[in-house]
């Protein structure tokens, strides 16, 4: 089957507001008909690359089955990590940058490789905030989630141990 996940995150205040993301997943069945569903969520203090990130996961996780998948992200941080093949470096170093520092937000990363591993994944840069249907639906779903009552936003706990390490 071929699915289109366009996905899209945002911050508040980024690095240390809340945050929110966005997924639009759409497939067309064998009648012609076209299904989506969307995603949200946000979360309390957070960045603005794990809200892509988790865009990302969230729209792979949703799939049931193994798909033929083209995930269209404004992300170049989540997109050019496959088309690069920075990911593939990262992992053979251990997870270092090519400066041998400490890749940002692996959690994430660990994530979205075990989401994609079933599918056959084409991560396809788009422009964001450029009039693309999908993707202004996408940020408008991460900017709404990332304005909810605070006491109703999730805790993003890979963000609070780096924030603890760092310091």
């Amino acid at each position: 089957m071929k699915v289109k996940i366009f996905t899209d995150g945002s911050a508040r205040g980024n690095p240390e507001g809340p945050g929110g993301y966005g997924a639009v997943v759409q497939f067309v069945d064998s009648c012609g008909r076209l299904h989506e569903r969307e995603y949200s969520g946000g979360y309390q203090q957070t960045t603005n690359n794990r809200m892509e990130l988790i865009a990302a996961i969230i729209g792979l996780e949703a799939l049931t089955k193994p798909c033929e998948v083209d995930l269209l992200s404004d992300s170049k941080y989540v997109t050019e990590a496959f088309n690069q093949g920075w990911i593939w470096n990262w992992q053979m170093k251990g997870w270092k940058t090519s400066t041998n520092k400490p890749v940002k937000n692996i959690d994430l990363w660990q994530r979205l490789l075990k989401a994609a591993k079933p599918h056959k994944v084409s991560f396809i840069w788009i422009k964001g905030h450029d009039g693309h249907p999908e993707n202004e639906r996408c940020d408008k779903l991460a900017t709404t989630a990332a304005l909810g009552e605070p006491e109703t936003l999730a805790v993003d706990e890979g963000y609070i141990v780096t924030v603890q390490v760092v310091n």
